[in-house]
This record gives structure tokens, sequence and C-alpha cells, in this order.
């Protein structure tokens, strides 16, 4: 590895994090705080080594990076630090830099500790804390201080291990891996060599922690020792006749498992399925007198290793139907697989099922396109109808749509329906459930809605009881088609809000109201999980891309695949369904 390679993308992250927080705790304008988070962002997604492109002058191609932070980092490179960042903690105890990383606390009230009450460590924090003394600094409180407590809790007073291994996002998961598969195939030139993503990855999960690949090849030591050439790896820690283990650029680690040409059904099954997936497999290959070994499954009878070609042949040698990678949990599919199981694996949601976009959002709220550009890419993508939600008029973020502007919207949305042709164009609204439960326009101007969608984007610290009754009033409205990223989670960012879902599911069915699967790879909020128990408790799932842009409208591929992950069929979708179907069968059922 080369000098200039030998600092991480993560190392020059946190680096430039650290810088964003100092400028924060020394006053500076906000612009030029946000400038270096966005950075940091970049750098740590970067596929490829921003050391090195920093060495070769060419950090300044990657989003956000300019000539100045690019001579930062390449200093950081040269002598392990930046200066101004130097200066800066001169200014300030380590230890209110660290306050700053503590979950909800953040560079401003980090300062306004420091000046009232003296904090200068999470130590010095914890103990202002137990004394109720954080209460009675101004615009804090008790309910922050019981926050700090629980913050200091879960980190054991250390906010650097809060962050844990670094995980990525399923789309970022998938890319790289597919980058990685495409780079091994063609250093082995093609021929003869299969290289396939993998792990819980394939199985679409929110978050992967590694990369899985498996690959089948008759060179497998120069395969494995090409992992390490490719430009999205930092290094590989081992590499022979059964695969490499190594590092990628954004953190993560990558697993390569290699075998023979015709085990490629064994490899691609055995390293997809979960661990506990693959230990209940292997139970019920005892059973039926074969041994699983590490890559196929051994037959006792003539003691020979069979070899698969498709993962079909290895479920087919125990009796199983197919199962899905989605489903690969171990949460009852290998008995749902068994000739004599239940009621059967269910025939899967796909992609074509999907007639519309229920919740997307244009320049009116906090969007960057307009009601024609959204709607043109809806019909582009062949649906049938897209529903226009700005966010109502107390969202907070992006313009304000004051009930005025709403009805200037519903006229824009009517007059761009009446002009693209080809898709019907839905007026509604993403209005914000306050924390009363109540809904921030009047009931007379939602009633010129096509489509209500209501969510919670305030108040998330509420208690459970009075959370889930906010939630349940808003369900019970009669104008309310459908609810909005139910639990609020941020995947890897933010926790569920607290809420009796139970509770909430029970109320959805009684009332017909649909409840969400947010696409967005952020929140895939319903969780599958949660989205299984729903319909089985009676809800109706909506999917929704919950679109800003026109390109983040193919969104929908990630609600899908938590739908699959959920067990969901297009029956249980309410958008499988024409729009003439789904107005009829929506609680209200009034035409538009």
């Amino acid at each position: 590895m080369s000098g200039a390679a030998s600092l991480s993308n993560g190392a020059i992250a946190d680096a430039l994090e650290e810088l964003g927080d100092l400028y924060e705790l020394d006053g500076a304008i906000v612009h030029r705080v946000l400038a270096y988070r966005t950075a940091a962002k970049t750098v740590r997604e970067a596929s490829v080594s921003v050391g090195a492109l920093a060495h070769e002058g060419r950090a300044v191609e990657l989003t956000g990076i300019g000539k100045t932070l690019q001579e930062k980092i390449e200093a950081l490179r040269e002598t392990g630090t930046i200066p101004a960042a130097e200066k800066l903690r001169a200014k300030f105890p380590q230890g209110l830099i660290e306050i700053t990383r503590l979950p909800g606390i953040g560079a401003k009230r980090a300062r306004l500790l420091h000046a009232e009450l003296g904090v200068d460590s999470p130590q010095a924090l914890r103990e202002a804390a137990l004394a109720q003394r954080v209460r009675e600094v101004r615009g804090l409180g008790p309910k922050f201080e019981e926050n700090v407590l629980e913050a200091l809790e879960r980190t054991n007073g250390d906010p650097g291990e809060s962050g844990g291994r670094a995980r990525l996002l399923l789309p970022q998961a998938l890319e790289l891996g597919e980058m990685l598969a495409r780079g091994l195939t063609e250093s082995a030139g093609g021929a003869g060599t299969t290289v396939k993503v993998a792990g819980s990855a394939r199985r679409m999960a929110d978050s992967v922690k590694d990369i899985d690949l498996i690959a089948v090849t008759s060179r497998p030591v120069a395969l494995a020792k090409s992992l390490e050439k490719l430009p999205e790896i930092e290094g590989v820690a081992s590499a022979g006749t059964a695969g490499a283990r190594g590092r990628a650029h954004v953190g993560v680690g990558v697993d390569l498992r290699i075998g023979k040409p015709k085990q490629l059904g064994n490899l691609w099954q055995h390293f997809t399925g979960s661990g506990r997936h693959n230990a209940t497999l292997r139970e019920l290959a005892v059973r039926k007198g074969l041994h699983v070994s590490e890559h196929g499954v051994l037959d006792d009878q003539d003691g020979r290793t069979r070899t698969y070609r498709t993962e079909r042949e290895v479920y087919e040698r125990l009796g199983m139907a197919y199962i899905e990678p989605e489903l690969r949990e171990d949460r009852g599919e290998l008995e749902a697989a068994a000739p004599t199981g239940g009621n059967g694996l269910p025939k899967l949601i796909e992609q074509q099922d999907i007639k519309g976009d229920l919740h997307c959002h244009t320049i009116a709220s906090d969007g960057k396109n307009t009601i024609a550009e959204m709607a043109a890419a809806a019909r582009e993508l062949g649906y049938e109808y897209v529903a226009i939600t700005d966010h109502s008029a107390t969202h907070g973020f992006g313009n304000d749509v004051s009930p005025d502007e709403l009805r200037r919207q519903i006229e824009r949305v009517r007059e761009v329906d009446g002009q693209l042709e080809g898709i019907r164009v839905l007026a509604g609204s993403e209005v914000n459930i306050l924390p009363d439960g109540g809904l921030d326009y009047e009931d007379e101007l939602l009633a010129q809605l096509d489509w209500v969608v209501a969510s919670v984007h305030t108040a998330f610290g509420m208690g459970e009881e009075a959370m889930t009754k906010r939630m349940t009033s808003a369900i019970e409205h009669e104008l309310v088609d459908a609810i909005g990223h139910p639990t609020g989670r941020m995947i890897e960012r933010r926790e569920p809000y607290a809420i009796d879902l139970g509770t909430v599911f029970a109320a959805a069915a009684r009332t017909g109201t649909l409840i969400e699967i947010n696409a967005n790879p952020d929140r895939r909020d319903l969780s599958d999980t949660h989205a299984r128990g729903a319909v089985q408790a009676g809800v109706t799932i909506v999917i929704d891309s919950d679109a800003h842009k026109t390109r983040t409208l193919q969104n929908m591929r990630w609600g899908i695949a938590t739908a699959r992950r959920a067990w969901l069929t297009k029956e249980d979708v309410a958008n499988t369904r024409p729009w003439p179907e789904l107005q009829r069968m929506r609680k209200r059922g009034r035409a538009s």
C-alpha cells in the first residue's frame, strides 16, 4: 500500500468532523460548519482512497471538497494533523469536544453547559446531571437532563463508543459489492470465473457491516490476490485458495469465498443465508441422513460431496421449495418451504406490481423538482398515478405550505393532471400530526385533497402512552388515508420513538387507514418485522418513495425489499391496485 493511501478514509472523515465541531464550538457561521460535515460524509462514503486522490491533487473531484479542503487533507496525510484544528483545540478542553459527540447534545449545548456550569468532560456532565443542575440551564430542562444520562449510560461515558463498527446502508453496500464483483471478474479475464454478492446485502437488510462475495473459478489463488489491487480496497489481511479477507476504504470488511466452478449453487446458498437459517438447514439435512459441509451437501450413502450449479438444486435436494434470498433469516421459511410445512411460502411482491406512488415532494416544500417534472418521471417508471404530497404548514423544513398556498398547489396539480397524458396526478399533502393528535389543516381544506398522508415530524421525545394516543388520533381522523414513516426511525442514526405499535395496528385495521413502508433507504419505516406484524393484524400497507427529487422516485426499490423481507404479497399492498380500485377501498370512499 502506498504512503498516499495509508491514511484511511475513516481517519480523514473523523478529522474533518472534529474540525467542524471545533469551528461550531468557536461560533463559526453555520455554512462553514456544514461544509466540513458534508465533506466528512463525502470522504467516509468514498469508494476509493481520498488520501491518494489528495496526493494527486484530485480530491477536488469529490462533491463538497474544494482546494482548501484538499490542502487540509494533504496536510493531515503528511503530518498527521490539520494546523487549523491544532489552534482550535488549544482554545477548548478536550473533554468538551467529547461532549459534543454525545447523542442529542452538539456544540451549541456543549458550549452553553461549559459557560453556565463549567462542564468540561463527560464525567463532569454526568455529575451535573445527577445533581439535577443541568435542568436549571436556560433552554434545557428535566427531559434533556434525562436524555443526557441515558446517552452517557449507552456510551459508558465514552462518546467514541457510540458509533461501533462502520455499517453501510443497503444501497451503498450493494453498489460497493457489485463494483467489487465486476472488478474481480475483469481481473480474471471473465472466462471461467463468476463472482456474486452474497450475505446480508443480498438478503436486502437495512444496513450491512461486511461485504460478502462468493466466486467460482479454476484459478482461486490468482483471484484472491487480485482483491488487493481493486481501487475500492484499503488493504487485504489474507488471500489464498479458499478466498481473501480485506477492508474497503469506506470502513467495512470484505470477505471473498472461492469454490470450484461446479459449486456456484452451494456457495451462493450457504453464504447468502443468515447463520440461523444455515444452522436450521443443517439440522434438517441431518434428519435426512445428509451432512452439510462448508460448501455443499455430503451424501453419506456414497461418501461423495455433491455440487450444485444453482441454489434451487440445493433446496430441492432437501425436499424444499426455493427460498427467496430476502426470506433466509430463520423466521419460519424453512418449515414453510417443506412439503409438510404450514401454508407454504408466499408469492412475494415485486417491483412491477406497483401501480403508483402516493408520497412525494416538490419545490412547494422541500423538494427539488416541479409537479410536472415529478409526474413525468413517475410516468417514465410506468406508474398509473402519483400523489403530490408536499409538507404542511408546521413541518418546519423548507417552504411552509400555508392553507392558501395549498389551495394554489391543488390548482397547479389539477392543471398538470389535465395536461399530462398517461398518468393520473393527484393532489395531496403530508400533514403534520401535532402533539395533541390534531392535524395542521382544517377539515374543509383536507376534504379537497385526493390523498392525505399524516406523519410525525416534531416532539419525538414524548412518552409511549402520549405518542400512541397522538398517532391513533390521526388514524381515526376520517380524512387521513395513510400514516407516513410510522416509527420515525433513521437507520443507524435515530432510534424509533416510543410507541405501542400493537395499539396503532389495531386502530389502523379497525378504521381502514393504510400504514406506510417509507422506501427512503435512510428510513425503511415500517421495518420488515413491523410490516409483517401489521399485516398479520389486518392492516393494509402502502409503499411510497417519499421522493424529494425525480431520481429518488426510484427509492421504491428499497420499500419493495422491506416488503419482501416482511413476507408481503401484492394483495397486502394498496398501491398495487389501479387508482379506481384503490379509491373504492379508501375508508371515506368519496369521489375525487
